[in-house]
């Protein structure tokens, strides 16, 4: 044997140890799954008004632990957190993220309605370390917000994330630049640092669809309020779906494996019972429910109160229920018997009673004239808790001071129902089916 083929062995033998021994040994990538949750307008928990509701960051948490499990896992959100930028949107926000922080969400992207809050409280949110992402939301200087993407370093991978906005929920302190040239401007910065791309879109589902056709660059697009989500499906080479529906549904990504060995794969998940409450996040729900007690909210300072016309007259007011008794007698003894008249109890056994999301329908006149205006205010005899006459019949105190006035209504009593037996809280409300449970209003 010669010189050089006795190298060439020994050579060969110390790579093979080498790759026998554990610290050389190649690494291979590891399971990696992404949960992506997102449109969830203010759903940090469900309300409880009737059974088998979906949702809430409790049941998100615990799902992230359950698959952490089995791999590495991280989480996003495509943004659309709450309803509007009211003081108590701002305060749930804040209560939301934290929740998020506590599961280890990586990225938030700025929705329709982070949006509306503004540059700077978005600028000082971040700073605290909310991990905000936008890569076409810039103020009226043209200067970005917050950070355009995040790279992600787990299981062997390079996964980043950006985030864009539809350009139609530019506001007067935010300008919203196209989000396709967005996105290939914002990975120029971050070429030959990344294996794959994750975009976060708050677009309606045509919008989507048209950036998954354009950017090939991206292999996974998940957008954000489409209504219902969206079955995953591949548009070009790229994967769209979408999260949405008050955070009810989560999309599960898993990165390439054996079973799919170049391509992200993906589902939609319903947060539904069969997810257990996470406790640090139902340890997060009575924070922010404390919170609340103390800030104890009026109607003006939620998105909940609805603006009311021009030009009413001041007799225009909720009266309370006991004043209908006067004169409707019979009628009120049918309304004591219903479960409107006990409405407020369910939410004090829950502890939503603090909730203006939750008071809104389980109290009379909210946001009237004289209706409730909060628990404070709300004293003994409590004659605006609970769901009153004028909750159907509206404001009545111009009726009760004169008789011969009828009670003012924008809209027939009947319609009132369904402003709170919605489909969300009342799936199975039919009107003729409830009347008879409430009817009233007969001659003798």
């Amino acid at each position: 044997m010669t010189a050089n083929c006795c190298q060439l062995t020994l050579l060969l033998m110390i790579v093979l140890g080498c790759m026998a021994w554990t610290g050389c040994r190649p690494q291979a990538k590891q399971p990696l799954a992404a949960v992506l949750s997102g449109d969830v307008a203010g759903w940090i928990a469900p309300c409880g008004c009737t059974t088998n509701q979906s949702g809430g960051l409790a049941r998100r948490a615990a799902y992230l632990a359950q698959l952490r499990q089995q791999s590495s896992v991280f989480a996003a959100d495509v943004g659309g957190t709450v309803h509007g930028d009211s003081a108590y949107d701002r305060l749930k926000l804040r209560f939301i993220l934290a929740g998020e922080t506590a599961m280890g969400t990586t990225a938030h992207n700025i929705g329709a309605a982070e949006a509306r809050l503004g540059a700077a409280w978005l600028r000082e949110q971040a700073a605290r370390g909310t991990p905000f992402i936008s890569a076409n939301v810039r103020d009226r200087a043209g200067q970005p917000v917050v950070d355009p993407l995040r790279i992600v370093h787990i299981a062997g991978r390079r996964v980043a994330l950006i985030g864009v906005l539809a350009e139609r929920y530019a506001t007067g302190d935010l300008d919203v630049a196209p989000p396709d040239q967005a996105v290939l401007d914002a990975l120029r910065t971050v070429r030959d640092h990344y294996d794959a791309v994750i975009l976060l879109a708050y677009l309606p589902e045509d919008e989507l669809r048209h950036l998954a056709a354009t950017l090939p660059e991206v292999d996974v697009i998940v957008g954000g309020p489409t209504g219902q989500p969206l079955s995953p499906q591949r548009v070009g080479s790229t994967l769209l779906t979408s999260a949405t529906s008050k955070g009810k549904f989560v999309v599960r990504l898993d990165a390439p494996g054996p079973q799919s060995p170049d391509r992200w794969t993906a589902e939609v998940v319903e947060l539904n019972e069969r997810f257990s409450d996470d406790p640090s996040q139902v340890a997060n729900l009575d924070r922010f429910r404390a919170a609340l007690l103390r800030e104890d909210f009026s109607p003006k300072q939620t998105s909940f109160a609805e603006p009311l016309p021009s030009g009413l007259p001041s007799s225009f007011a909720v009266a309370g229920s006991a004043s209908c008794g006067k004169c409707h007698d019979q009628d009120c003894r049918q309304w004591r018997q219903s479960k409107h008249a006990v409405a407020w109890r369910s939410l004090e056994k829950t502890g939503s009673h603090v909730d203006p999301e939750c008071q809104r329908c389980h109290a009379t006149g909210y946001g009237l004239p004289g209706g409730f205006t909060s628990l404070k205010d709300d004293r003994p005899p409590r004659d605006r808790v609970n769901v009153g006459c004028e909750s159907c019949h509206g404001p009545s105190q111009a009726h009760v001071a004169d008789t011969a006035v009828h009670t003012a209504h924008f809209t027939r009593a009947k319609d009132f129902c369904t402003s709170c037996h919605d489909r969300e809280n009342s799936p199975k409300f039919d009107f003729d089916n409830y009347w008879k449970r409430i009817e009233h209003g007969k001659k003798p």
